[in-house]
């Protein structure tokens, strides 16, 4: 895999924005910021082997040890108590967050079954992309034999976009397989 996303938006993509959008400033041409990857964990908070599962899992798949995130007050209603683990995140940038897209885009996205494409409409408003995978399977890391639960997973692709127009320009050019 010694084709790099990084090398791609520098020597091409960068000047096909500068001329697409005719930005008079090259700091206003969008660029990757961050990709976070975030799995709430359910039911699975009470059960330490299968956060364990998890962090492992989500440490395959990005190569770089999760965060656990933990409650910040009770709620009665959820039966949630103060400081209990909910979910884990990663937060990659540079090169690990190249990586991981180009991963995405040409290796797992094409494993999901029937499909299609990726929805454009997922965008905040600020050219910031939100993708929730319905399950773990679709990485080629994870070995199918090994799962306890099936698990989804939110990847929120974080740019610099001043708008959500910018960003599908942006993740188009990088490959992303949106449906029209």
């Amino acid at each position: 895999m010694n084709h790099s996303l990084k090398k791609d938006y520098e020597e091409k993509i960068f000047g096909e924005l500068l001329r697409e959008f005719q930005y008079e400033n090259i700091h206003q041409v969008p660029k990757l910021e961050k990709i976070t990857l975030n799995r709430g964990l359910g039911e699975a908070a009470q059960n330490n082997k299968l956060i364990d599962k998890s962090i492992e899992e989500l440490g395959y798949i990005t190569g770089q040890k999760p965060v656990i995130t933990k409650t910040k007050k009770s709620i009665a209603g959820f039966k949630i108590r103060e400081d209990i683990p909910i979910g884990i995140k990663v937060t990659l940038r540079k090169e690990k967050m190249y990586n991981f897209l180009n991963k995405l885009i040409n290796l797992s996205l094409p494993r999901i079954r029937d499909f299609r494409g990726i929805s454009a409409t997922q965008f905040d408003g600020r050219g910031n992309y939100n993708l929730g995978l319905r399950e773990q399977i679709i990485f080629p890391e994870i070995n199918y034999e090994q799962i306890d639960k099936v698990m989804g997973i939110n990847i929120t692709i974080v740019t610099t976009a001043q708008n959500d127009k910018e960003g599908l320009a942006l993740l188009k050019k990088f490959g992303m397989p949106f449906t029209e």
